[in-house]
């Protein structure tokens, strides 16, 4: 039986209610065991269509301040779990740290053209509404929630879990030997992704996920 059934749509989690650099989009399928390749940065916002079992979202910040989000990634796992990989840019109207634009690669000048937030997430947000969200660590919750704040919008009642949860749950004997991060799930699952990337970020999550459930 999966560890996480309410996750795949099969009962609710009890605590839960019902409820570019310029090559084009970056919209790709993934087997779970894929190899991606080296991803490029999108401004284009053309956002995956369709039903799945739930969505992996991952953000890249500017800077230190957690409203700064200058990259959104999704992952949308699909019914048959394949692997729908999106991301965009996005101008965050704030400074980009040395220390970021060294982490993730973007700066300022990559965010010219770029949809300021309120917009790029009013694109996204009726395909996030209707699903069941997941985030690695419980920092892109609160970089979306302080960006709305920052843009003057009201956040909205989205519907979170969290793979390192999730992950400490399904490998508690990974505590105190190199901890439940991405960096070390890579190592210890094997899986392949180009780390501070916020699409292949997003397609790590959901494929912890998808570990964590034996698929």
């Amino acid at each position: 039986m999966a560890r996480f059934d309410w996750l795949f749509g099969r009962s609710r989690e009890p605590s839960q209610q019902n409820q570019p650099r310029d090559a084009g989009p970056e919209l790709q399928t993934h087997q779970i065991d894929q190899t991606p390749t080296r991803p490029t940065f999108s401004h284009a916002n053309r956002v995956p269509e369709g039903d799945f079992r739930f969505i992996a979202l991952d953000v890249e910040t500017a800077c230190s301040d957690a409203a700064s989000i200058c990259q959104i990634g999704l992952a949308c796992v699909q019914p048959d779990n394949e692997i729908q990989t999106f991301s965009m840019l996005v101008n965050p109207g704030t400074r980009f740290d040395p220390f970021n634009i060294q982490l993730h690669g973007i700066g300022p000048d990559h965010v010219t053209n770029a949809l300021r937030f309120p917009d790029a997430w009013h694109a996204l947000l009726p395909l996030l509404t209707r699903h069941h969200l997941v985030q690695h660590s419980s920092f892109d919750k609160r970089a979306v929630a302080s960006a709305c704040d920052f843009c003057g919008i009201t956040a909205p009642d989205l519907r979170w879990s969290d793979s390192v949860v999730i992950a400490r749950r399904a490998w508690p004997e990974l505590k105190g030997n190199g901890g439940h991060g991405l960096a070390n799930l890579k190592r210890t699952l094997n899986l392949r992704f180009h780390h501070h990337d916020a699409g292949e970020d997003a397609r790590a999550a959901a494929m912890v996920v998808l570990h964590a459930n034996g698929i």
